[in-house]
């Protein structure tokens, strides 16, 4: 059987790409901060799936434990064949609101520990000339949306190089491209969302599908959907002055605002008969 080894497997996507992968016969390391919650996360899925489950708890942000993963990629007995760069989380505020230790945290989460663990997963797979690997980068990397969308949008370059180096080697490198999903990404982050239309949002379920097919055909930028595929293209060919209007920092508090709009023109609809509104008292 094959393995592979997902990173931020307790929630959201990367929990979702350890449930698709077991199902498919995947044996699994599972890569997280809170061991409990992966010892959990793993009885669970070997009660349903005949596969096996490492655990590996790591703050990937700290460079001891994120070397600890990079050495299990490299494990010639029990070789990696597909890495899931799925590690990360967001910000609330501006960037000057938020102080610099917890932005450089967050870069070493979602960008030294993708070139890190990437590095070490494709030398061992160039060697057996078998495996790929699944960054997980976001749309947002298209936008001007602070230091996440930076980090984001290097991860994005960084996988397609890394796909072109490889090319031949028997070893794939694809970039997920998600825009926004139902996942507990934002709640983590204290982000109220509600402001989005439902059109926006994917599922997870969809999303890592897709994501699996586009790896195995060796697609380098795997984006879920024709409306975000579009989304995509649209915002790479448009004027960068004209991202920069519509995606800049301050793009969730507009959000915000359209959300309290939206509600204010909802309540305003509303033709409400209650008993204390009545101007004539009853019989």
């Amino acid at each position: 059987m094959a393995r592979a080894l997902v990173t931020g497997s307790t929630s959201g996507l990367g929990l979702e790409f350890a449930w698709q992968l077991a199902g498919t016969g995947h044996h699994l390391v599972l890569v997280a901060r809170n061991e409990d919650r992966l010892r959990t996360i793993a009885a669970q899925i070997r009660d349903v799936h005949a596969v096996e489950v490492e655990v590996l708890a790591a703050d990937l942000s700290d460079r001891a434990r994120l070397d600890r993963v990079a050495v299990r990629l490299t494990d010639p007995v029990d070789p990696v064949d597909l890495l899931v760069n799925n590690a990360g989380y967001g910000l609330r505020g501006g960037f000057l609101e938020i102080g610099v230790e917890d932005h450089e945290k967050q870069m070493d989460t979602l960008m030294r520990a993708v070139l890190v663990l990437s590095h070490a997963a494709a030398r061992s797979m160039v060697q057996r000339r078998r495996g790929a690997i699944i960054n997980v980068s976001s749309l947002a990397g298209y936008t001007t949306a602070g230091p996440y969308a930076a980090s984001k949008s290097w991860v994005t370059v960084f996988t397609e190089s890394l796909a072109a180096e490889l090319k031949g080697t028997g070893v794939s490198a694809t970039a997920l491209l998600p825009g926004f999903v139902q996942t507990e990404f934002h709640e983590r982050a204290c982000m109220n969302m509600e402001g989005l239309p439902r059109v926006t949002w994917l599922k997870a379920p969809f999303v890592v599908e897709q994501a699996l097919k586009d790896a195995a055909r060796g697609t380098v930028l795997s984006i879920p959907s024709v409306k975000y595929r579009t989304a995509g293209e649209v915002s790479r060919i448009a004027p960068r002055s004209l991202v920069r209007t519509l995606t800049s920092p301050n793009w969730y508090h507009r959000l915000q605002q359209n959300a309290v709009v939206r509600s204010r023109r909802r309540a305003s609809r509303r033709n409400l008969h209650a008993p204390w509104q009545r101007e004539d008292p009853p019989q």
